[in-house]
């Protein structure tokens, strides 16, 4: 009798444990539940990696603000690095971020802000990354590692057309529209003095204010100058660079795997010609 009650209790058990499984699964043989263990596992060290994409052997762990996705902070009023199409962040960096989430077997999500709030966000953990055409400076080192360079910037010079303006020699005296945060900001404050710069919370307002002639100028990253002169009739660019600078994503300094993921996945994107594609995609030869 207590034979015949076993038996029962074991057939009600494997009944359950067979209803707890996913509905589209056939019941595994009883060759394959004996398989060597290592063979069970193998598939799992591609499971993060998205259709068609291979990460790079040089990645190691690392982790997110949140399981599965890369948070990127940006200003998406920065045309043509991240910029809006309707409801969509698009552009050169927000294209890189989502090659780079791929390569990281992550899902890429995007998070509009101040740029002035964007280093503070990555190093408090509200994002992952900062990308937004962001200039490795000094004073930003001392807050969050960055990345290696994607991308070289010009700071140009905006005037308008009747404007007695003619090379970063003439700005002095002069009321200088930046955007807040940037290195523009800080270039301009230390070679004009701060009482001739004012700050804007993004690019175009600061060009508004120079079509209104509240501002003798603007000085801001050449590929966004170049979109606000063909948006403003009576604007244009002086024929001289201001200042070169590169171009980084802004990591957390207590996320080095990160970093170092990141590094790893943007060299291979490099090597491939992924990121001049996207470059030249935006930002065509004169």
């Amino acid at each position: 009798m207590k034979k015949l009650i076993a038996l029962l209790l074991a057939a009600a058990m494997c009944a359950s444990m067979a209803a707890c499984g996913s509905k589209t699964e056939e019941p595994a043989a009883p060759a394959e539940a004996e398989a060597p263990a290592e063979d069970a596992e193998a598939p799992a060290e591609d499971a993060d990696a998205p259709d068609g994409t291979e990460a790079p052997a040089e990645i190691g762990e690392f982790t997110t603000v949140t399981e599965g996705i890369l948070t990127m902070g940006t200003n998406a009023a920065f045309p043509p690095y991240e910029f809006y199409d309707g409801d969509d962040i698009v552009g050169i960096d927000a294209e890189i971020a989502g090659l780079l989430a791929e390569k990281l077997g992550l899902t890429l999500e995007i998070m509009d802000m101040d740029f002035s709030t964007i280093v503070t966000s990555v190093q408090t953990g509200g994002v992952d990354i900062g990308l937004a055409g962001m200039t490795v400076t000094e004073e930003r080192l001392e807050n969050v590692n960055f990345t290696d360079s994607y991308a070289t910037g010009v700071q140009v010079i905006i005037v308008k057309e009747d404007s007695e303006i003619a090379s970063a020699d003439d700005l002095e005296g002069k009321l200088i529209g930046v955007q807040e945060g940037t290195t523009g900001y800080e270039y301009c404050s230390e070679d004009y003095g701060e009482e001739n710069v004012l700050a804007y919370t993004n690019g175009a307002t600061a060009v508004q204010n120079l079509v209104q002639g509240a501002v003798d100028c603007v000085v801001i990253d050449e590929q966004p100058a170049l979109s606000f002169v063909e948006a403003n009739e009576g604007l244009k660019i002086l024929d001289t660079e201001y200042v070169i600078e590169d171009y980084a994503a802004a990591v957390s300094k207590e996320n080095t795997a990160l970093l170092d993921a990141l590094n790893a996945a943007l060299k291979e994107l490099q090597e491939d010609g992924s990121i001049q594609e996207i470059l030249d995609k935006y930002i065509k030869a004169e």
